[in-house]
């Protein structure tokens, strides 16, 4: 199924939270996400642009395949047509992360995130703020068009919007997330 998402990046939190608040939107949530990344030995899910993701959300617990459709570039210049995602809700990562090993799966990183969400209708709005980047601002919704909307509603710039993974702003920042086997807000451990 396609993510339709796109991301603005370097932005200033309090600055979207106003506008956010200021357009109606509301906050859903504040929270620490935690996810492992997986893929086989020879990383053959990496070449695809693709991985494995097992996401602890707090409250839910989530299993995901994402990839990256129309790669162009894998240096976070250039952005993607789309992204790919087909998730679901778990209830047990320990046994889910050990099915995934017992099918030939290795866990490549884990990584942490602060997210705040802010919804309005049927769009969200995501500040992300991620170990050693600045926060991004994440606009998810069904369409194309509510994307559209949601950037004018913010006075956005739509030539600003990028349409690529973490991975990608991790790159542009000169940091290869694939060197790392722990990415956190209190260190960053490379393989």
């Amino acid at each position: 199924m396609e993510e339709i998402e796109v991301k603005f990046l370097n932005i200033d939190p309090k600055l979207i939270e106003k506008k956010l608040k200021d357009i109606g939107a509301k906050k859903i949530f504040e929270k620490l996400y935690k996810r492992r990344v997986f893929d086989y030995p020879d990383l053959r899910l990496d070449k695809q642009g693709a991985w494995i993701r097992l996401r602890d959300e707090g409250e839910k617990k989530m299993l995901a395949f994402k990839q990256r459709v129309g790669v162009e570039t894998h240096d976070g210049k250039t952005s993607d047509k789309g992204m790919e995602e087909v998730e679901v809700e778990i209830s047990d990562l320990a046994k889910t992360a050990e099915i995934l090993s017992k099918i030939g799966l290795k866990e490549k990183h884990y990584v942490e995130n602060k997210r705040i969400r802010y919804q309005l209708d049927n769009i969200e709005f995501d500040i992300d703020s991620f170990p050693k980047l600045e926060p991004y601002l994440e606009i998810e919704a069904s369409s194309w068009q509510e994307i559209d909307k949601a950037i004018k509603l913010l006075g956005l710039n739509p030539k600003d919007k990028k349409i690529f993974s973490t991975y990608q702003v991790y790159r542009l920042k000169g940091i290869n997330v694939n060197d790392y086997k722990e990415i956190t807000f209190k260190r960053m451990v490379k393989n």
